[in-house]
């Protein structure tokens, strides 16, 4: 088991930013990425961007591209989700999940992560 959780949500303006924290623990080493999703009220869960563990390589969705920006710490076992500029439409719960599966093509699909966070809020005002 891996247990995930996340901080770092809150209210922000428009144009402001936010950094997400993701502590993870347990069974650590059999994760082989960590992703970021959000779920805004009515719809459905969507990937925001993920990170493979070893080598870091970073996945983003067209809509986060140059504003957000995922990264990891190893020692801490922590992923971080940077969020720049953010805009109205950013507002969601976002959690932060992990996956023990080693390809790419899983990465975006929420229903391929085998354990979530339990959310943090998100709030943009305009």
């Amino acid at each position: 088991q891996v247990q995930l959780v996340e901080s770092g949500g809150g209210l922000v303006q428009a144009g402001g930013s936010l950094r997400l924290s993701c502590a993870a623990s347990g069974r650590t080493y059999s994760k082989h990425a960590m992703g970021w999703f959000r779920q805004a009220p009515g719809k459905e869960r969507e990937f925001v961007a993920a990170i493979t563990w070893s080598l870091g390589t970073t996945y983003y969705a067209d809509s986060v591209k140059g504003r957000f920006t995922i990264s990891r710490d190893n020692a801490k076992n922590t992923v971080y989700l940077q969020m720049n500029s953010l805009k109205p439409e950013d507002t969601a719960v976002y959690y932060c999940a992990a996956t023990t599966r080693s390809s790419p093509y899983y990465y975006t699909r929420p229903d391929t992560y085998d354990y979530w966070g339990q959310g943090t809020q998100v709030t943009v005002s305009s």
